[in-house]
């Protein structure tokens, strides 16, 4: 058998070439995928071009669909230039020699034209005076230029494609307008460049301005430095809304609508629905067929080593402002519930909840507490407890104790008795009120009738044409219904009263009132303590006079998702702590009837909150 002869291979080395510059170029063009930033591009050239005025036109020519950009830049010289150096930007060139302001590098920006439309043509009259014409087909090598015979001396550059692709023949002018505005929104400003947008297709004509961001523009950030270049912020806190992004900007360009496209950046601070604005990053390396992309290299590592301070600064912000958000939140669900109640009470027994002294209760004080409920700093580690509000006893007047003009009740518009619903034992007394409204529910004081008179059961009123009776239970058990009929001139309202008349009342004590009548309250407040993971939903701090929300349960974080869900859950544990407190010899039957008799009333005063 003869021997199996090796073959030795030699080591090679060189450079890497183009097989097919046709089939790159092919690449090239095709790898820009938005009609939208294809537009952006040839404006950037206009702009480079030291253009004053740009305008974009979109109609209609011999049934083909076009759009044309047409500006008073500097012009095209060299065409020849442009059609045989894609990949080598004349405007590389202008950098190096210490241009500033341009964009682009690669000489690739008109080849977007074809993810726009099938043919390209540019008019321009460059600095030798002269008006030369080239035009590009999609898939297509070749060029063409030619000299054109113009009858008036024009300088600037026209750039049309037509026919339009079908798919993008939707591109209205407010679409154009509301992309070129956020995508050149610093380049449009700081270059004071006019751009105006033609629509013959829609008729009409529209004016692209740089972008305004919302919110409060804020300041006193930590300044952001690279030994790479210039990072430049502009950053806004907002109102929470799922539209509100940064977007990330190289030289007055934006590069990515939103930073959170970058994995580094999608995490808060900077995924928070409060912050908008911009980061305008001078030296990243662009991807360059879409400039839609970055490049993660050393560029990019400085760049996110220089924001570590920022998102620092970023995240104390917001979560101030979210703290001040649940205050004042807290604030008004306690406004709602508080009004809700005292609403409520008007038509409960009131001998049921007299230790409530809520009808003097005007205006909610906000009281802050930095001590925890136990007092003084816990070094345990337990949870801070969130600002405290107390709703505090005693009306406030206008200048001098007077009324203002906005607390002067109009006409009769409803009337209620006061209690509406009240159960008391069998030949005992009870006091009754009517109360005379106006249509913003102000009380009024005089200019009106009273007549009472019972509808249904038996009883005694002591006085029918008084504003306050007194009525005198029958002997029997039973249910006594009660109307008014209140009159002012022509207007007339009629209220309505259920009294059960038992043998057995409920026996209770004022848990909540102190030492008796004497020291009656308004209603209590409450705050926060986060307990995740313990299964109470609230407690009532007698001590302080504070009802305690476990804002760590999941029933309260489920309710939180929606403003309403949330307030009807703070008042049902409202009703169920003020039950509680108020009824504590009561049967588990009669506390439970209690305390839908409370929430149904308290609910339906809910609704116009």
């Amino acid at each position: 058998m003869a021997p199996v002869k090796k073959t030795i291979t030699r080591d090679d080395s060189g450079k890497l070439k183009i097989g097919n510059n046709w089939n790159a170029i092919t690449i090239i063009a095709l790898s820009q995928n938005n009609p939208l930033k294809a537009i952006a591009e040839f404006v950037e050239n206009s702009i480079d071009a030291q253009a004053k005025n740009i305008t974009i036109l979109r109609g209609k020519q011999k049934s083909q669909s076009y759009i044309k950009v047409m500006d008073d830049g500097e012009g095209i010289d060299d065409f020849k230039y442009v059609a045989t150096h894609i990949g080598d930007s004349i405007k590389r060139k202008l950098k190096k020699s210490g241009v500033t302001g341009i964009q682009g590098e690669f000489g690739i920006g008109l080849l977007s034209f074809w993810t726009v439309g099938e043919e390209l043509t540019i008019t321009s009259t460059g600095k030798s005076g002269q008006t030369r014409r080239m035009k590009l087909m999609k898939g297509n090598p070749g060029y063409h230029i030619s000299g054109v015979r113009t009858l008036l001396d024009r300088v600037g550059t026209d750039l049309t494609i037509q026919p339009i692709l079908p798919g993008v023949r939707q591109l209205s002018g407010e679409k154009i307008q509301n992309y070129l505005a956020s995508e050149l929104r610093d380049r449009i400003s700081k270059t004071g460049v006019t751009i105006r947008i033609i629509d013959r297709t829609s008729r009409k004509e529209l004016l692209v301005e740089p972008r305004k961001f919302k919110g409060r523009l804020l300041h006193l950030l930590p300044e952001v430095k690279s030994p790479l270049g210039e990072i430049y912020c502009e950053l806004y806190l907002n109102e929470p809304s799922q539209e509100s992004e940064i977007g990330l900007y190289k030289l007055g360009t934006r590069v990515l609508s939103a930073i959170t496209r970058m994995d580094h950046f999608n995490e808060f601070p900077w995924n928070s629905p409060y912050l908008e604005g911009l980061i305008d990053v001078s030296f990243l390396q662009l991807t360059p067929g879409t400039r839609d992309g970055v490049i993660y290299d050393d560029a990019f590592e400085s760049f996110a080593y220089a924001m570590v301070p920022m998102t620092k600064a970023l995240t104390d912000i917001i979560e101030e402002q979210k703290k001040a958000e649940e205050e004042k939140a807290s604030k008004n669900i306690l406004h709602k519930i508080s009004k809700a109640i005292r609403e409520a009470l008007h038509h409960l027994p009131q001998e049921e909840y007299s230790w409530l002294s809520v009808s003097q209760t005007k205006k909610i004080d906000v009281v802050k507490k930095e001590a925890q409920l136990a007092g003084g700093e816990n070094s345990s580690g337990a949870e801070q407890i969130e600002p405290i509000y107390i709703a505090s006893q005693g009306g406030e007047k206008g200048v001098g104790g007077q009324r203002e003009f906005f607390e002067i009740p109009g006409a009769l518009y409803s009337a209620i008795i006061s209690p509406s619903s009240a159960i008391i034992g069998v030949g005992k007394t009870k006091r009754l009120k009517v109360v005379a409204r106006d249509k913003s529910k102000r009380q009024l004081d005089s200019g009106y009738s009273v007549i009472w008179y019972i509808q249904e059961g038996a009883g005694v009123i002591d006085d029918p044409e008084k504003e306050f009776i007194e009525f005198t239970a029958p002997e029997d058990p039973g249910i006594i219904i009660l109307k008014a009929i209140v009159a002012q001139d022509e207007l007339e309202c009629e209220a309505e009263c259920i009294i059960t008349v038992t043998e057995e009342l409920v026996k209770k004590e004022h848990a909540m009132s102190g030492t008796g009548e004497g020291k009656r309250k308004g209603l209590p407040g409450y705050t926060y303590q986060k307990s995740p993971g313990e299964l109470w939903r609230s407690r009532y701090d007698a001590e302080k006079y504070l009802i305690i929300v476990n804002n760590g349960h999941a029933d309260f974080i489920y309710a939180s998702k929606s403003r309403m869900r949330k307030l009807r859950y703070i008042t049902k544990l409202f009703t169920k702590e003020l039950v509680l407190a108020n009824f504590p010899e009561a049967s588990r039957e009669q506390i439970l009837e209690r305390m839908i008799e409370l929430q149904m009333y308290a609910e339906e005063n809910l609704k116009g909150s």
